[in-house]
């Protein structure tokens, strides 16, 4: 009986930790989605909410942000993002607050250097802030195109 009850348990305490998993997942899904949507209206007051004040936002080019100087691009149209799509987005949430994302996303941006539609392999991260999921985040590297097919 001990033994029963002991299984029981235990089983229950996985399925509510997996529902647990579930519903932070679900939350910093809908946390990047609304990063995403924001990035794409530089819409400031959606960004300044959804972006930690500790962002480091690593581009592709080297080149990195800080919360302030990424805001200031995005909003003064210095950079524009005309597309943000994922082809692979995996989330996963190794500890307590923070969690991790990594995938393939393409995007397509105009900024001085020029317009760029590229895929990007990358890792981000979120923190949750105050109950909040919070953008903390962003190291990517542009994928080469494939090889056209010999004829």
């Amino acid at each position: 009986m001990k033994r029963t009850i002991l299984l029981l348990a235990t089983l229950f305490s996985l399925v509510s930790l997996q529902a647990a998993d579930d519903t932070r997942i679900a939350a910093v899904r809908a946390a990047d989605d609304e990063r995403v949507a924001a990035t794409l209206k530089a819409d400031r007051t959606r960004l300044n909410a959804i972006f930690s004040d500790d962002l480091r936002y690593a581009h592709s080019t080297g080149a990195v942000d800080t919360k302030a100087s990424y805001m200031d691009a995005l909003v003064t149209g210095r950079t524009k993002y005309h597309v943000i799509e994922y082809s692979e987005r995996n989330i996963t949430v190794p500890a307590p607050g923070i969690a991790v994302l990594s995938g393939r996303v393409r995007m397509k941006t105009t900024s001085a250097t020029g317009e760029t539609d590229a895929t990007f392999s990358f890792l981000s991260v979120f923190r949750e802030e105050k109950g909040q999921w919070r953008f903390l985040a962003w190291q990517s590297c542009r994928l080469t195109p494939p090889a056209p097919a010999a004829k």
